[in-house]
């Protein structure tokens, strides 16, 4: 059986919009990650900030992400988080590192759309159809929001330049695209 991605049947390379534009942003699909949720039940005598993950502590403040060259863990609530990681087939060892007592862990990976958003005005894209001030957004910043009634978590990997990869559920990813790449279609865009 032949893995097919989520976009596979809408992405065309090439660029597009206002290509005088210098500012021109990079769009691609990203592939072959782990992405892993985990949720702490309530428990007391459990604290998160004594629990790691391959080094990474959870973070407990809300929109913060740690992260290394390989893994980051998104806070995505209250006792819930995203552990997104490019070694893949990683779920066993993830769940073996958590007590089911304590904690659901549920493998997302093959149930989301996954787009990289680059170039130094991904976050003026992002305001045209989101609720949500970007303004002051940085590098290990995250949230869950919407995107013209979509909702995505958007994870702000790097600053200079502006590089956001956006997640969004497989059923929407070809209508998300699509509303990405006609926000950006001002600016000028690549596909890689």
């Amino acid at each position: 059986m032949t893995l097919l991605s989520p976009l596979s049947n809408v992405i065309k390379k090439g660029s597009f919009g206002n290509l005088e534009n210098q500012d021109n942003l990079t769009i691609k699909e990203i592939l072959n990650i782990s992405i892993i949720q985990i949720v702490k039940y309530k428990n007391p005598k459990l604290n998160i900030k004594d629990i790691q993950l391959n080094g990474l502590s959870f973070p407990t403040k809300s929109n913060q992400v740690n992260s290394n060259n390989n893994e980051r863990i998104l806070w995505s609530g209250p006792n819930n988080w995203i552990y997104i990681s490019s070694t893949k087939n990683n779920f066993e060892k993830i769940c073996s590192s958590f007590d089911e007592k304590n904690f659901a862990v549920t493998d997302l990976s093959h149930s989301r759309a996954i787009l990289s958003l680059e170039g130094l005005k991904a976050k003026e894209v992002l305001k045209k159809g989101c609720p949500f001030n970007f303004n002051n957004f940085e590098k290990n910043n995250c949230t869950n929001t919407i995107f013209n009634g979509i909702t995505v978590t958007v994870d702000m990997i790097n600053n200079n330049p502006d590089t956001i990869h956006l997640y969004v559920l497989r059923s929407f990813g070809e209508s998300f695209y699509h509303s990405i790449t006609d926000a950006s279609l001002e600016f000028g865009y690549k596909i890689l």
